[in-house]
């Protein structure tokens, strides 16, 4: 099928490809399924896109959490759960000129014209070098990363396998909302290991912003938005009840609109993925990328952030934000930010500035560059 669409003052003439994309953790409302729906999203108004799941309502949900539109997007039935067999899937996909799948570093049987993966954090998958294993890996047309840090540790799984880097999209809102003195972190809340820690390490947040007011910070807040999953409300509870009596707000399950408007309002950002864990040996337990980061700092946020991960790719430490090693460290900077205005404006004018190569429109052209390459 042949179309049209405007670029500048000239239309391109362009093939409407069919597009098929599938995420296994779409009812997560996770990093992942934003980036995945997101890519939908831009694919839908050039080309004609269907997502392989079978409950709606998750589409519906990660609508209205993301406001993203999908309402163009055509729903199919899941042909990559166990109903349907090899025949059946090898029939379904060779309609499809492109398919394009969230991985973990699994490699599906697919007839269609061009093969995509997009694999998000470091895997733990050592591929093996049987027959089969080869002839999956060479139906990849391309594998793409949401950061560096991801493709410097799958790189070697797939060899001889073309990839790139497309950093995820990142939606932001500044408005000329009022700076109150909060520190704020955005991230959803995992369990890692129950009763002993959390994944994204709010906890510690929790315990350095205690320990600060203990120490004599006053007039300052800390705003812990978080997503919470059902499972996890047990855990999240016993977080709360550990930051009683002190100036800490927990905001739960916010829409993106919501969270723009803490966004404005906040002056510094922390995140906290990775500390205290031994990143050589699981480096997934890094935060992958950091989008929460980016739209803080859209925002005109400071970010003072991990310096592990994804994170040393969105800040440059003293340019547009501050990277710690140590709690001390995120504590020392943060009262740094606190007790120097003018520094802290400047982060943030550069903050703000570095957001801006993260644009949807920068996503967007990447995305239609690699369906087709």
């Amino acid at each position: 099928m042949i179309g049209t669409y405007a670029r500048g003052a000239k239309l391109a003439t362009i093939r409407i490809m069919k597009i098929g994309i599938y995420d296994p953790y779409l009812d997560d409302l996770g990093g992942g399924e934003k980036y995945m729906m997101t890519v939908a999203s831009c694919l839908m108004d050039r080309h004609e896109v269907s997502i392989f799941w079978d409950n709606k309502d998750d589409i519906i949900a990660i609508e209205k959490r993301f406001s993203l539109p999908l309402m163009a997007t055509k729903l199919e039935p899941n042909i990559f759960n166990n109903k349907f067999n090899f025949t059946s899937r090898m029939s379904i996909t060779k309609n499809y000129d492109v398919l394009i799948i969230l991985s973990d570093g699994s490699i599906p049987f697919v007839f269609s014209r061009k093969l995509f993966l997009h694999i998000q954090q470091p895997l733990p998958i050592k591929r093996s070098s049987s027959f089969k294993d080869k002839i999956k890996i060479k139906i990849i047309s391309k594998i793409f990363y949401n950061s560096k840090f991801t493709k410097q540790y799958n790189a070697p799984i797939f060899p001889n396998v073309r990839s790139t880097v497309i950093y995820p999209p990142v939606f932001f809102r500044k408005t000329n909302t009022k700076k109150e003195n909060y520190i704020i972190h955005v991230g959803r809340f995992r369990v890692k290991d129950v009763g002993t820690n959390d994944f994204k390490k709010q906890s510690v947040m929790v315990e350095t912003f205690k320990k600060m007011v203990d120490q004599g910070l006053k007039n300052w807040k800390f705003i812990l938005a978080a997503s919470v999953k059902k499972e996890d409300e047990a855990m999240f509870a016993l977080l709360q009840k550990n930051a009683k009596e002190y100036p800490i707000e927990f905001h739960i399950n916010k829409s993106n609109d919501d969270l723009f408007n803490l966004y404005n309002k906040s002056k510094i950002y922390w995140h906290a993925s990775g500390y205290g864990e031994d990143l050589e040996t699981h480096p997934e337990l890094a935060e992958h990328f950091g989008i929460s980061t980016v739209e803080a700092m859209g925002a005109g946020v400071v970010p003072v952030v991990i310096n592990a991960g994804g994170q040393k790719e969105i800040v440059t430490d003293g340019k547009n934000g501050l990277l710690w090693n140590t709690t001390e460290e995120l504590a020392k900077q943060t009262m740094q930010l606190v007790n120097d205005q003018k520094l802290l404006r400047k982060l943030s004018q550069e903050a703000e500035i570095r957001s801006k190569d993260f644009s949807l429109e920068k996503f967007s052209e990447n995305i239609y560059q690699l369906i087709q390459s």
